[in-house]
This record gives structure tokens, C-alpha cells and sequence, in this order.
């Protein structure tokens, strides 16, 4: 199911049975449910400060889910001024990490509102 250049794929063992799809870009792995993007698997050597999962959600949802991920931290767009954007990053330097990817994971099957957006409505 996955490519071996994936980084983190521990987390499709979590999503069991969705079928979710995988698609490279630019070194990093966005990983989509029907046509809604769940989140970004990127570690890649350059910004390393940038590693871990991006989650795909909104602003309107930033403040809940750092209340049950309190290691989320909210990604800048460095071509704007550093503005925040919609995505949030599960660094790969959290002590979490891995147990908060899987948290997601569960989340996703739940089908949580919070998580997933579905591209060309990202801001």
C-alpha cells in the first residue's frame, strides 16, 4: 500500500479499512479520503523545523484542537508577511509525536469534523 519513501507510514496501520489515497508532491506525502486531504507526511532535510504531519483544518478549529494536541503549532506563510495559515504541524521533535499521530488517526475514522479539507477551498 505504501511506498517505502513515505516517512511516518505508521499511520496507515491506524487508518485501516478507510481507502485513502497517497500523493507525492515536491518530497512530502498528502494523504486524502475520497477528494478531502486529512494531512501532509513531510521529512525532507531542508526547514527539518518543518518535519512531522501537517494537518489539514481551519482557523475556526485551531484553539479546540490544540486543547487535545497541545503540541500543534500553526504553519506560516513566508510569502505573505509569516501569516498564519490553515494548517497546523505535528512536529517529528514532539515527545508525542507518534501517539498524537495515531490520536489523529482515531479522529479520522470517527470522521471528526475538524480534520480535512478539500483543496481549492484552503486558504
Amino acid at each position: 500500500m505504501t511506498d517505502k519513501n513515505i516517512p511516518f507510514d505508521f499511520v496507515f496501520d491506524y487508518l485501516t479499512p478507510l481507502d485513502i489515497t497517497i500523493k507525492p508532491m515536491f518530497g512530502i506525502w498528502a494523504v486524502y479520503l475520497n477528494e478531502k486531504i486529512l494531512f501532509i507526511l513531510r521529512n525532507r532535510k531542508d526547514f527539518s523545523e518543518s518535519n512531522g504531519l501537517w494537518l489539514a483544518t481551519s482557523k475556526e478549529h485551531h484553539d479546540d484542537l490544540k486543547k487535545d494536541f497541545p503540541t500543534l503549532t500553526s504553519i506560516s506563510n513566508y510569502k505573505v508577511g509569516l501569516r498564519e495559515t490553515e494548517w497546523q504541524l505535528l512536529s517529528v521533535d514532539s515527545n508525542d509525536f507518534e501517539v498524537s499521530a495515531i490520536r489523529i488517526c482515531e479522529l479520522i475514522k470517527r470522521n471528526d469534523h475538524r480534520i480535512g479539507r478539500i483543496p481549492g477551498i484552503m486558504k
